[in-house]
């Protein structure tokens, strides 16, 4: 995700506004063997044969559900921009990790009409904004693969996020619509087992009336079918993603097809009034190659864009196909791509986790322009480094484990020059190596940030633990050693 220079002073003052009112978060100790248990990838028990309401996410305790593992999601909605109506079919298929006499699923404020479990009709009811508690006519077994089918519609909404405002199903300003947001997104749209632990492949069969179009993740299973005044649209994933990485996006779209250079095939669609950003589109196979060159190959079978002409706060790096606000540039560019590797091949396994998406992300802008434009980095770092050596706010921001809400106040700048300062703590050698091999590791799956501090003592062979416990938990400027490390001392 990249947010809008805009959004960012807000950010700082809601982080002044919380000291000023008393809500502080804890400190919390800087030592590693010390760090808080309640971040840790736990996942809670099933207790009684009962799937729980939580995944076990301390930020988020009631995102996402236990009990169950799910592979893919197969969703069919039908949608009117005229109304705002939304009707859903989705099919989630899953494995039972656990006996289970009920369990639950993810649905922001749908209502559902009908469910089954193994094609057979299923008690169900909705608590609260988002939990749809579902019970089989028979006990599912430990190990099981069993197909939930969940019938729902209404208008959807956004989800109103502490940090970056709306997120969710959103009406753009053409009258279409679009699905994006982090932390959540997916389940204003279709019910999910709303957590990134649990990664699943993901189809969509969208209906709108003829006239508008709709791109989502992946590949086109096959050409668009119009019947009476009604245009059917099929899109495929097969490569699994967490929920908040899905899209649907409908307007009147200009679409580009295209492929990289190994046949890859990119889809980018433009919002009537965001054409213009065919310039910096238009470089997306140099992007790809670059990254490629410093984490390893690209991930995906599908590759593109959906560009909004909406100025909304953030960029979303959806998998296969990143949503761009308005004012995205080059820069974004490059960052909601670096994103395919750093946030979606390798996802968070808690929210705390975040600066492994979002600090390496912004980092891999500078590497862009240091390759690309000569930048001299040391010299940009310094520089920056001095604009901000004397503001309290920019430096008492936490970049792992700093609390929900203020997931994304410190990852874009403080956490770049933590990169940077750890790039020259490690030597561009090791570095690189850090990158590629943690990239291929945990290809696929989750990993927290403690687990990348480890993995970089690993490859470069140093101890780490002051330097991290000064740039990534600490609330002051580091010190002068950990400031300037390598080629920025002086």
């Amino acid at each position: 995700m990249a947010i809008s220079s805009r959004a960012r002073p807000y950010l700082l003052v809601l982080c002044l506004v919380l000291v000023v009112t008393g809500v502080v978060v804890a400190r919390l100790p800087h030592d590693r063997q010390a760090a808080p248990t309640t971040t840790g990838p736990t996942t809670p028990p099933v207790v009684g044969a009962e799937g729980g309401d939580g995944a076990g996410d301390a930020y988020y305790p009631r995102d996402g559900n236990t009990g169950y593992d799910v592979t893919r999601y197969d969703v069919a909605i039908t949608y009117d921009p005229a109304t705002r109506r939304l009707d859903g079919v989705a099919t989630i298929t899953a494995r039972a990790t656990a006996g289970l006499t009920r369990f639950n699923l993810d649905l922001y404020r749908l209502e559902v009409t009908g469910v089954t479990v193994r094609d057979l009709p299923a008690g169900f009811r909705q608590e609260g904004e988002h939990e749809l508690v579902i019970t089989p006519r028979a006990p599912l077994a430990d190990g099981e693969e069993f197909t939930t089918t969940v019938r729902y519609g209404g208008e959807p909404t956004v989800v109103g996020e502490r940090a970056l405002g709306s997120s969710g199903w959103q009406v753009s300003r053409g009258g279409g619509a679009f699905a994006a947001g982090e932390p959540h997104s997916a389940t204003t749209w279709y019910p999910a087992n709303d957590t990134p632990r649990d990664k699943a492949a993901f189809a969509l069969t969208a209906r709108v009336p003829e006239g508008w179009s709709v791109v989502s993740n992946g590949v086109e299973e096959r050409e668009p079918v119009t019947t009476d005044g009604w245009t059917s649209f099929r899109w495929a994933a097969r490569e699994p993603m967490a929920t908040y990485l899905t899209t649907v996006a409908i307007d009147r779209w200009t679409i580009e097809r295209s492929t990289l250079p190994d046949g890859t095939p990119v889809v980018d669609a433009y919002a009537p009034g965001a054409e213009s950003a065919r310039e910096h589109q238009r470089r997306l196979p140099e992007i790809l190659d670059f990254l490629a060159g410093r984490f390893g190959p690209y991930p995906f079978g599908a590759a593109g864009g959906i560009f909004l002409a909406d100025d909304i706060g953030f960029s979303l790096e959806t998998q296969t196909r990143p949503v761009y606000a308005g004012w995205a540039s080059l820069d974004t560019v490059v960052h909601e791509n670096a994103h395919q590797w750093f946030g979606d091949l390798v996802s968070v396994e808690s929210w705390s986790d975040i600066c492994l998406n979002e600090c390496i992300a912004s980092y891999a802008e500078w590497l862009w322009d240091e390759a690309k434009d000569g930048a001299d980095l040391d010299a940009l770092y310094r520089d920056t480094v001095a604009q901000v050596a004397d503001r309290d706010a920019y430096w008492e921001r936490e970049l792992y484990d700093m609390g929900r809400g203020n997931e994304f106040r410190g990852v874009y700048d403080k956490g770049k020059l933590a990169v940077h300062a750890l790039r020259r703590q490690v030597g561009d050698a090791d570095f690189d190596r850090v990158l590629k091999d943690w990239i291929a590791e945990h290809r696929g799956g989750n990993a927290s940030w403690p687990e990348f501090e480890a993995h970089v003592e690993r490859v470069s062979g140093q101890d780490l633990d002051a330097f991290f416990a000064a740039w990534f938990r600490g609330t002051a400027i580091p010190a002068d050693e950990h400031l300037y490390p390598g080629s920025l001392r002086r």
